[in-house]
């Protein structure tokens, strides 16, 4: 796997979170979210794989699982 570094609409884009979200989820101490990189003075960006890797983490939705949202 090739690893690129994502900007935020490229986080969006995989993710299909918000930009808020995005940004809350990895500020957030508890959260499993990948930490951003400082890229320059006011530019961060994700390592591709460190998404990827989050996406395959998270759990599935199970057959009759009402808590679908």
């Amino acid at each position: 796997m090739e690893n690129k570094l994502l900007r935020i609409p490229s986080v969006i884009e995989a993710t299909g979170l918000s930009r808020s979200s995005i940004l809350a989820m990895a500020k957030s101490r508890g959260s499993s979210f990948p930490q951003p990189l400082k890229i320059g003075k006011r530019a961060i960006a994700w390592r591709s794989q460190d998404i990827q890797a989050w996406i395959a983490e998270l759990p599935t939705i199970e057959k009759g699982d009402n808590n679908a949202a």
